[in-house]
């Protein structure tokens, strides 16, 4: 068992394929809620490894639909808008190369072995498990919204206590 994934309290087994979607999803939510608590994983992290897997299940959704000449629905395929402050950040003054050097890629590759574990070992649906990533986008997003200093990006993502 990947490092990071607890266990489900029921059986303490990873959900199986024919589990209901709720109980993957459940599954997912908690794994990465808890590691990200747990490390006070930085928001640029988070960001980082959410978009991968967004764009990945995007590809693969857009893919199918291809296929079989469906269209796929406008918020599965883009960003909920975010609600941004008066205050309009600096972004484009960040240095982005010497960001991506301090990120800590171990943590973040401990968050990517959770999401595509349990997303493979469960057999997740790709739409549901797009709708949760982009609840996470939007989290992430409405943090950076209020960034004004690369040091914001190293803040812990700070998740809402329902979440």
């Amino acid at each position: 068992m990947p490092m990071g994934i607890v266990m489900d309290e029921k059986d303490g087994q990873i959900p199986s394929p024919s589990s209901p979607v709720e109980d993957k999803l459940l599954f997912l939510q908690e794994n990465m809620v808890n590691f990200i608590n747990q490390y006070g994983q930085p928001v640029i992290e988070v960001s980082l490894v959410i978009s991968k897997y967004i764009r990945i299940l995007v590809k693969r959704l857009e893919e199918t639909a291809s296929i079989s000449n469906e269209e796929l629905p406008q918020e599965l395929l883009t960003p909920r808008a975010v609600e941004s402050s008066d205050e309009i950040p600096v972004m484009d003054s960040f240095p982005l190369e010497r960001i991506l050097e301090s990120v800590d890629q171990d943590r973040m590759d401990i968050l990517d072995t959770i999401i595509r574990t349990i997303l493979n070992e469960t057999e997740l649906p790709f739409v549901p498990a797009l709708a949760v990533l982009r609840d996470w986008e939007h989290i992430i997003r409405s943090q950076l919204t209020k960034s004004t200093s690369p040091g914001h990006l190293f803040s812990p993502l700070q998740l809402p206590e329902d979440f």
